[in-house]
């Protein structure tokens, strides 16, 4: 399938993220083996999992920021796979990502990091790019940073900018690796509770984090990953309360 899904009916069934039997190598270090993960409209998907246990990577290839070698991924009806590289453009704009390390111009202020992909990939002029700006600053919260620059901003502030420059682009889906990972803890709240009003919002989220608190709360369904496999998937609470693989309970032993 080349072409989105143009009825809205039929558009509502297909699944907004279909994985099938992702296989992904580094040289020799077999990093994907065969996953296989389907995510609906409008769901939370949280990934979890130890260091090198393929979940990063697996968030990665949903935007083609990570090739793979074996298998294929459908984004909003756009198929994408190893021999079928015509739908990157489109599936880019489709998907929005927030890293781990924040990523912004630093020779650029907020505004201009925020309008800067609107203006050269979607060709909006320069006002219809500034109001939408401002009015993503205000719905994460700060709005009078407009006309600062990224290194005058707390590390909480300056994902928040991420954020906003992700949704710039009017995804359909948002992933986040690890989005606080490298944030001072005082300053991840402030971020989660973004996350969570866009969640409220009704937005397709796959989010690879370690925090607790959010997965129990806002996450449709928990995957844990391990050794480059789904180990396990299930419901916060189920998943959290009564896992059922060894791998699993040992994983949560160590971090709740």
């Amino acid at each position: 399938m080349n072409n989105p899904v143009e009825t809205d009916e039929t558009s509502l069934s297909v699944p907004m993220i279909e994985a099938q039997n992702i296989q992904k190598w580094y040289g020799s270090f077999h990093v994907l083996k065969g996953v296989s993960l389907t995510v609906q409209r409008g769901e939370v998907v949280v990934i979890m999992g130890p260091s090198g246990s393929g979940k990063s990577t697996l968030a990665r290839t949903f935007n083609a920021l990570e090739e793979y070698q074996e298998g294929k991924i459908n984004i909003d009806g756009f198929e994408l796979s190893p021999d079928n590289h015509r739908n990157i453009d489109a599936i880019r704009r489709e998907v929005g990502m927030v890293f781990q390390q924040f990523n912004l111009f630093p020779h650029l202020t907020v505004m201009q990091n925020i309008t800067l992909a609107p203006l050269w990939v979607r060709k909006w002029d320069k006002t219809k790019a500034s109001e939408v700006a401002m009015q993503l600053l205000e719905r994460v919260g700060i709005a009078q940073q407009a006309h600062k620059y990224p290194l005058q901003l707390s590390g909480g502030q300056q994902q928040r900018v991420a954020i906003a420059r992700a949704l710039a682009m009017q995804p359909k889906i948002m992933l986040f690796d690890e989005p606080t990972s490298s944030l001072d803890p005082e300053m991840v709240r402030e971020v989660l509770d973004v996350m969570r009003s866009l969640a409220d919002s009704g937005m397709t989220m796959v989010v690879v984090t370690h925090e607790v608190g959010f997965a129990r709360e806002v996450a449709d369904r928990i995957v844990f990953m391990d050794g480059g496999l789904i180990v396990e998937e299930a419901e916060p609470e189920t998943f959290f309360q009564h896992p059922q693989e060894e791998r699993t309970k040992k994983f949560l032993s160590q971090i709740l």
